[in-house]
């Protein structure tokens, strides 16, 4: 039963910068809203992650300043278990919906990307910042907290 699962996945790349931040902003809006959007739990993976790396320092450094805490992250490949107790799947490019849809069958009904329920206008993609300066992520971060109120909209109206 779909409202059962109470899982919610971010994913990128080495879950190591973007899908970690998406994750941490996210729980943390969530947490904000009450139940039953607070009983959601938000869990980070990676389409090419091993794992155990931690947070790469850029992104534990961003996050900080919002006073939220990146230091104890651990990078995870997504899996089958993942997938199958996900309510809802976000990436943060095409590229990462297109590896789940060519793994993973037996996808949730919503996989979307972190930035889709934004305006026409609005880029989708979040690039990747992994090996880039600060400021790169920064404004990698920037991209996914303007996300986040659509992204909660959409849960509050599909999470019942």
């Amino acid at each position: 039963m779909a409202n059962e699962r109470n899982l919610i996945l971010t994913i990128c790349t080495g879950n190591v910068c973007r899908s970690p931040m998406a994750e941490k902003l996210l729980q943390h809006a969530l947490n904000a809203e009450g139940e039953p959007l607070s009983k959601l739990v938000v869990v980070s993976a990676g389409v090419a992650a091993g794992y155990g790396e931690p947070a790469s320092n850029n992104s534990v450094a961003a996050l900080k300043k919002l006073k939220l805490d990146l230091s104890r992250h651990k990078s995870q490949p997504i899996t089958n278990d993942l997938v199958d107790r996900a309510f809802a799947i976000f990436g943060m490019t095409d590229s990462h919906i297109d590896v789940l849809k060519h793994y993973y069958p037996n996808l949730p009904e919503r996989v979307h990307l972190f930035r889709d329920f934004m305006d026409e206008d609005a880029d989708s993609q979040i690039p990747d910042p992994y090996g880039q300066n600060y400021d790169a992520y920064v404004e990698c971060l920037d991209s996914m907290i303007e996300a986040i109120p659509s992204v909660v909209s959409y849960l509050k109206r599909e999470y019942k």
